[in-house]
């Protein structure tokens, strides 16, 4: 039998079907880590960092699929699927009502952080940058 910290380690094979059994079976608190999008060039000046993990509040811009250009505030995030809702990204059903329709994390852009968490802050500050 094996132990829990096995499963949770990355495999150390390169087979598809096991990579994807690794990530499927993943806890989420380290799919937390997965659900990361690069940062716009400014934030990247200021904070030295290329991504970060994505969390509800930041503003983001859609670069690619049918919603390229859209900008809006994340309002969900879906670790189990890994997928990320955002407030402009909508489609209408045929009854009228709007629905948010996920997107995948590599295909967003961070252009705002939300600040208010004080884990968050204290991460950037580690890394050496002063608001």
């Amino acid at each position: 039998m094996k132990s829990p910290e096995s499963t949770s380690k990355q495999p150390a094979s390169a087979k598809p079907r096991k990579q994807r059994k690794w990530l499927y079976n993943m806890p989420l608190h380290r799919k937390q880590n997965l659900v990361s999008a690069m940062l716009s060039k400014e934030l990247k000046d200021k904070f030295k960092k290329n991504s970060m993990p994505l969390r509800k509040g930041d503003e983001v811009k859609v670069l690619r699929g049918d919603f390229k250009g859209t900008t809006g505030e994340v309002s969900r995030i879906d670790l189990k699927n890994s997928k990320i809702y955002v407030t402009s990204v909508t489609s209408t059903k045929v009854d009228g009502t709007s629905v948010e329709r996920p997107v995948r994390a590599s295909n967003l852009m961070i252009t705002n952080l939300d600040l208010e968490d004080q884990k968050r802050r204290n991460m950037l500050e580690k890394s050496g940058v002063e608001e």
